[in-house]
């Protein structure tokens, strides 16, 4: 029975290295899509789109990477850190107002009128609070 026990750190390790690979590899096709797709975008005269696109992606691969950062880190102390998700958070939030933000531009009129606008302008007020909120722990965390 001892033997048995023996298993699980073994298969907490290869599990952590298979997920590890998988978030590498995922950044990786992640970014080199962007680059295909922003060529893309750019030969085809949509260069107003291309830095949302790739600020888009490149926030997106961020993240990925501190995914990486808090797998290899618990991976080798054995105990998960919080800060790495706060951070985490905080770089989607930023992420969201930036797309929403160029998104509801484009899409509806800059009117206070406009119920579209009013959504886009409700859901900025939230990541916003969430971003405060997020960064707020973190430096309470830091303490």
């Amino acid at each position: 029975m001892e033997g048995f026990y023996r298993f699980f750190p073994r298969a907490e390790a290869v599990i952590y290295l298979f997920a590890g690979i998988l978030v590498v590899l995922g950044a990786a096709y992640l970014l080199a899509m962007a680059v295909v797709e922003g060529v893309a975008l750019l030969l085809g005269g949509e260069g107003g789109k291309l830095a949302v696109f790739l600020l888009d992606r490149v926030l997106l691969a961020l993240m990925m990477a501190e995914i990486l950062y808090t797998l290899v880190r618990f991976a080798k102390e054995g105990q998960l850190q919080v800060e790495p998700f706060l951070i985490i958070g905080v770089i989607a939030g930023v992420r969201r107002i930036l797309v929403v933000t160029a998104e509801g531009l484009q899409k509806f009129p800059f009117s206070l009128d406009h119920p579209g606008f009013q959504a886009v302008l409700a859901e900025l007020l939230l990541l916003s609070l969430m971003i405060l909120a997020l960064a707020l722990a973190y430096r309470w965390v830091r303490r």
